[in-house]
């Protein structure tokens, strides 16, 4: 089974990274790693699988996100998503909201290392592409190195052999994701040391890289980073990636030549009943830094949500950059 690559990656996140955000930002790279947001075992099993597995063949390398703690369960739906063309199958093992910990799924397992072991093994049993996990580096009080070695290492002896490790705990109790987004410090050390101690296994680190020279730097001791809200609130950074750390030979397109050729994608899908919503909320950021972008991304917001809104809101955002 040959690697994906892992140099750069966009993280899972839900109401985010949709098959539309995923297409665009596929305009921007066309090598970087895409998940999907988090699907659940439950939602696949007894929902409308077509339509959560539903990609655009461009997006590929693809990866699905499943949520789940039973192992039968995991492996039917590795076994559905490897037969809908995914490259990769990733187990969320990070996810800190109480929805899901009443679930078993998410960051709450860090603390059953030898299911998730399981979890692992029962999904590469029946499936020929990878099946990476994405964990923290902890939760609550069960937080030191040592407790992230152990981990790391039975579940790696399940068949996983890339981890994408956010470099901070989670804390089940008292904080929302969002806050267990921002206020547990960033260990950095605490990734490094899992690398060193484990040459054998890909290590991606995630959590507050914003840039793409904290990238670089993180590239001299891990195999890879995830990067997450720092492609919403930024999109256009992609592009830089792409010239600058995958020394893409063609030139650079502009923010705008980026758009017109989304805005092609936008129209076929409003034709479908699509609302505008969900095609624009995530190129609000595409301007950021530049001339212009506070009225651009006010405009987009105010208009979007419109039952009529069609592509001449993009247009008309595009006139204030």
């Amino acid at each position: 089974m040959n690697r994906l690559d892992h140099k750069v990656c966009v993280a899972p996140m839900m109401t985010h990274t949709d098959r539309h955000f995923r297409y665009f930002l596929r305009l921007l790279s066309r090598h970087v790693m895409l998940y999907t947001e988090m699907v659940t075992t439950g939602a696949l099993i007894h929902g409308p699988a077509d339509k959560l597995m539903r990609y655009n063949p461009e997006e590929h390398p693809l990866a699905i996100q499943l949520g789940g703690s039973e192992p039968e369960a995991l492996a039917r739906c590795a076994r559905m998503a490897a037969a809908a063309g995914y490259d990769e199958v990733n187990l969320n093992i990070g996810c800190p909201s109480d929805r899901v910990q009443s679930g078993k799924i998410g960051a709450c397992l860090m603390a059953e290392s030898e299911l998730v072991a399981e979890c692992v093994a029962a999904m590469a049993a029946v499936i020929g592409i990878p099946v990476t996990v994405k964990c923290r580096i902890g939760i609550d009080a069960n937080d030191s190195y040592e407790a992230l070695f152990n981990f790391v290492r039975l579940v790696a002896k399940g068949g996983c052999t890339t981890f994408i490790i956010h470099a901070r705990k989670a804390c089940l109790q008292g904080l929302s994701p969002r806050q267990n987004r921002e206020v547990p410090p960033l260990k950095y050390d605490f990734v490094h040391r899992i690398k060193r101690d484990f040459p054998e296994l890909e290590i991606i680190i995630n959590g507050g890289i914003t840039a793409i020279t904290q990238i670089q730097e993180q590239h001299q001791t891990v195999d890879g980073v995830m990067i997450g809200r720092a492609m919403c609130n930024n999109p256009y950074l992609l592009s830089e990636i792409e010239r600058t750390l995958y020394k893409h030979p063609q030139p650079q397109l502009t923010r705008n030549e980026i758009l017109e050729a989304y805005i092609e994608y936008v129209s076929k899908e409003l034709v479908t009943g699509t609302p505008l919503s969900y095609l624009t909320r995530n190129i609000i950021g595409m301007f950021h830094g530049r001339a212009g972008s506070r009225l651009y991304r006010r405009y987009l917001s105010e208009n979007m949500y419109r039952r009529d809104s069609g592509i001449e809101v993009i247009r008309q955002a595009l006139t204030y950059v």
